[in-house]
Protein backbone atom coordinates (compact mmCIF):
# COMPACT_ATOMS: atom_id res chain seq x y z
CA UNK A 1 0.00 0.00 0.00
CA UNK A 2 1.19 3.48 -0.77
CA UNK A 3 2.33 5.79 2.03
CA UNK A 4 -0.40 8.17 3.21
CA UNK A 5 1.75 11.18 2.31
CA UNK A 6 2.02 9.95 -1.28
CA UNK A 7 -1.74 9.43 -1.50
CA UNK A 8 -2.26 12.99 -0.21
CA UNK A 9 0.01 14.30 -2.97
CA UNK A 10 -2.65 12.99 -5.35
CA UNK A 11 -5.21 15.33 -3.82
CA UNK A 12 -6.79 13.13 -1.15
CA UNK A 13 -7.37 14.45 2.36
CA UNK A 14 -5.23 13.16 5.22
CA UNK A 15 -8.23 11.32 6.69
CA UNK A 16 -9.03 9.58 3.40
CA UNK A 17 -5.37 8.67 2.85
CA UNK A 18 -5.11 7.14 6.32
CA UNK A 19 -8.37 5.21 5.86
CA UNK A 20 -7.07 3.69 2.63
CA UNK A 21 -3.97 2.47 4.45
CA UNK A 22 -6.06 0.88 7.21
CA UNK A 23 -6.13 0.83 10.98
CA UNK A 24 -3.35 -0.47 13.21
CA UNK A 25 -3.96 -1.87 16.69
CA UNK A 26 -0.97 -2.44 18.99
CA UNK A 27 -0.52 -3.90 22.44
CA UNK A 28 -3.38 -6.38 22.01
CA UNK A 29 -3.94 -9.20 24.51
CA UNK A 30 -5.01 -12.61 23.21
CA UNK A 31 -7.95 -14.14 25.08
CA UNK A 32 -10.07 -17.25 25.36
CA UNK A 33 -9.34 -20.82 24.37
CA UNK A 34 -11.97 -21.37 21.66
CA UNK A 35 -13.29 -19.61 18.57
CA UNK A 36 -16.18 -18.25 20.61
CA UNK A 37 -14.00 -16.77 23.37
CA UNK A 38 -10.94 -15.62 21.39
CA UNK A 39 -10.12 -11.94 21.03
CA UNK A 40 -11.91 -10.66 17.91
CA UNK A 41 -9.45 -8.71 15.76
CA UNK A 42 -10.88 -5.50 14.32
CA UNK A 43 -7.93 -3.64 12.78
CA UNK A 44 -6.23 -4.20 9.44
CA UNK A 45 -2.88 -4.71 11.20
CA UNK A 46 -3.00 -6.31 14.66
CA UNK A 47 0.03 -6.44 16.95
CA UNK A 48 -0.27 -8.81 19.90
CA UNK A 49 1.75 -7.79 22.94
CA UNK A 50 0.46 -10.26 25.53
CA UNK A 51 -0.21 -13.91 24.73
CA UNK A 52 -0.82 -16.31 27.61
CA UNK A 53 -0.47 -20.02 26.93
CA UNK A 54 -3.49 -21.48 25.12
CA UNK A 55 -5.14 -18.17 24.18
CA UNK A 56 -6.36 -17.10 20.76
CA UNK A 57 -7.62 -14.45 18.36
CA UNK A 58 -10.22 -14.57 15.60
CA UNK A 59 -10.19 -12.91 12.21
CA UNK A 60 -12.79 -10.26 11.46
CA UNK A 61 -16.03 -10.94 9.66
CA UNK A 62 -15.41 -8.90 6.53
CA UNK A 63 -15.84 -8.57 2.78
CA UNK A 64 -14.31 -10.86 0.18
CA UNK A 65 -10.94 -9.36 -0.80
CA UNK A 66 -10.30 -7.80 2.62
CA UNK A 67 -7.13 -8.73 4.48
CA UNK A 68 -5.75 -8.67 8.00
CA UNK A 69 -2.22 -8.90 9.36
CA UNK A 70 -1.40 -10.41 12.74
CA UNK A 71 1.98 -10.11 14.47
CA UNK A 72 2.58 -12.17 17.59
CA UNK A 73 4.93 -10.26 19.86
CA UNK A 74 3.82 -12.21 22.91
CA UNK A 75 5.67 -14.82 24.94
CA UNK A 76 3.64 -17.81 23.66
CA UNK A 77 2.18 -19.14 20.43
CA UNK A 78 -1.36 -17.91 19.74
CA UNK A 79 -4.20 -19.76 18.01
CA UNK A 80 -5.65 -17.79 15.08
CA UNK A 81 -9.26 -18.75 14.30
CA UNK A 82 -11.50 -17.83 11.36
CA UNK A 83 -14.42 -15.49 12.02
CA UNK A 84 -17.06 -18.24 12.29
CA UNK A 85 -17.23 -22.02 12.65
CA UNK A 86 -18.36 -22.40 9.02
CA UNK A 87 -15.24 -20.74 7.58
CA UNK A 88 -11.92 -22.44 6.69
CA UNK A 89 -8.36 -21.19 6.93
CA UNK A 90 -6.25 -22.72 4.15
CA UNK A 91 -6.87 -26.50 4.24
CA UNK A 92 -7.90 -26.73 7.90
CA UNK A 93 -11.30 -27.97 9.02
CA UNK A 94 -13.97 -25.24 9.10
CA UNK A 95 -13.78 -23.37 12.40
CA UNK A 96 -10.30 -24.67 13.23
CA UNK A 97 -7.43 -22.35 14.10
CA UNK A 98 -3.70 -22.55 13.53
CA UNK A 99 -0.79 -21.71 15.82
CA UNK A 100 1.12 -18.51 15.14
CA UNK A 101 4.51 -18.67 16.83
CA UNK A 102 6.16 -15.91 18.80
CA UNK A 103 7.76 -13.09 16.83
CA UNK A 104 6.06 -14.21 13.62
CA UNK A 105 3.44 -12.66 11.39
CA UNK A 106 0.49 -13.91 9.35
CA UNK A 107 -1.14 -12.23 6.35
CA UNK A 108 -4.76 -13.38 5.93
CA UNK A 109 -6.96 -12.60 2.92
CA UNK A 110 -10.68 -13.39 2.62
CA UNK A 111 -11.15 -15.14 -0.74
CA UNK A 112 -14.74 -16.36 -0.43
CA UNK A 113 -17.60 -16.37 2.04
CA UNK A 114 -16.24 -19.63 3.48
CA UNK A 115 -12.46 -19.36 3.16
CA UNK A 116 -9.43 -17.37 4.27
CA UNK A 117 -5.97 -17.96 2.81
CA UNK A 118 -3.08 -17.26 5.15
CA UNK A 119 0.64 -16.78 4.52
CA UNK A 120 3.03 -17.12 7.45
CA UNK A 121 6.37 -15.37 7.97
CA UNK A 122 9.54 -17.25 8.82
Amino acid sequence: MALARNIMRGGWSAGNAKAVNGAIATGLTAAGTTLGTALALTADTNVLGTVSSGTGVSLASCEIGDSQEIYNGGANSVTVYPDTASVQINGLTAGAGFLLGTNTMAYARRVSSTRWIVNLSA
